[in-house]
């Protein structure tokens, strides 16, 4: 990506692409991705549907999938946008915004539930408002975290992801601690809300999750351009004219409120953003987030529906497609890191 300044000190774009080739094939592997995306949506509706095509039985039954289809469509925008985001600003595609303890508080809610109320505090924790406050919960800590350690004199990035991994394993013991103390049939219940899990998601919850994951990854598509001038460093941001660390805190807090929202509605998904986004990159080949974004998300929705296709019809595991995820994502990870030979 190039850039130049304008006549009155800002910054314009000069150019996405550096040949006609690469805008061919950006739109090629957009277009690719955007039939096998349509694909796994028409297959998760669709498929082993017991009533006869176009009957009444066979769009009431397509209606009620159609829940998963919109859940799956939420974590895919939510999970892409944060992480891609997520690694600009940081300057480092390796890691996610889950070092950020999000799914380590995630589980300590459902296991601190469990151990305080028994099996029927599974069923307490259900409802609009109770996803509404594991919402406000992560996204408060967050911010409060990010405004301790990103103001003040001392304040960097850098000591702010390091407290967020110790924080993160701190709240990972607690639940761990907890679970050992539970009974077999108490763990066994708790153990299936603790793997990324699309039946998770309940249908009441879309009305407030929709807004959340569409308001906040818009508001980062518009800060496309800003994300680009981040992507040089900080020095080199503010050269060019951006309030750094207001801007980064801003990105923060949207990142924050895309993963408390996923986290909150299907559960963990550690590896699904990284493994997106090392795609996403790949497939891309622009620095442009305008760009970006679109590819991301229709790799994370061809990825996450491919992923709960099989696990329910192959392995009717019934849309537990962390398992499926995680391997692959962690397996990707791993290349990663053994190719760059570092961090």
């Amino acid at each position: 990506m190039t850039s130049q300044m304008t006549a009155s000190g800002g910054v314009r774009s000069a150019g996405s692409f550096t040949t006609p080739r690469a805008r061919r094939r950006y739109f090629i592997v957009l277009g690719i991705l955007l039939v096998l995306s349509v694909g796994s949506a028409v297959g998760l509706l669709v498929w082993d549907n017991p009533m006869p095509v176009g009957s009444t039985g066979f769009w009431r039954i397509a209606q009620l999938r159609a829940t998963n289809v919109t859940v799956i469509a939420l974590v895919a925008v939510a999970q892409a946008v944060a992480t891609v985001s997520f690694q600009t600003i940081t300057n480092n595609r390796i890691i996610t915004p889950s070092i950020m303890g999000f799914e380590s508080l995630y589980r300590l809610v459902q296991t601190g539930t469990v151990y305080l109320f028994g099996v029927a505090g599974i069923v307490a924790i259900q409802g609009v408002g109770q996803f509404a406050i594991q919402v406000v919960i992560m996204v408060g800590l967050a911010v409060a975290l990010y405004g301790w350690l990103l103001s003040g004199r001392y304040g960097n990035l850098q000591i702010m992801l390091l407290v967020g991994i110790v924080i993160g394993g701190g709240l990972g013991a607690i639940a761990t601690f907890m679970q050992r103390l539970l009974t077999p049939s108490e763990f066994d219940v708790l153990a299936a809300r603790l793997f990324g899990n699309v039946s998770n998601a309940d249908p009441s919850y879309l009305p407030l999750a929709i807004p959340l994951v569409v308001a906040a990854s818009a508001l980062l598509w518009l800060r496309s351009r800003r994300l680009n001038l981040m992507a040089l460093g900080s020095d080199s941001a503010r050269s060019l004219g951006v309030d750094h660390r207001r801007e980064l805190f801003i990105v923060l807090f949207l990142v924050a409120v895309l993963m408390a929202t996923s986290t909150a509605l299907v559960g963990p998904m550690t590896f699904l953003g990284f493994l997106v986004a090392t795609l996403a990159y790949q497939f891309a080949d622009t620095h442009d987030h305008r760009l970006i974004f679109p590819v991301a998300v229709l790799t994370a929705f061809t990825i996450l529906g491919g992923a709960y296709f099989v696990m329910k019809n192959l392995f009717y595991a019934q849309g537990m497609v962390s398992i499926l995820i995680e391997l692959v994502g962690g397996t990707v990870f791993l290349i990663v890191i053994l190719r760059k030979g570092r961090l």
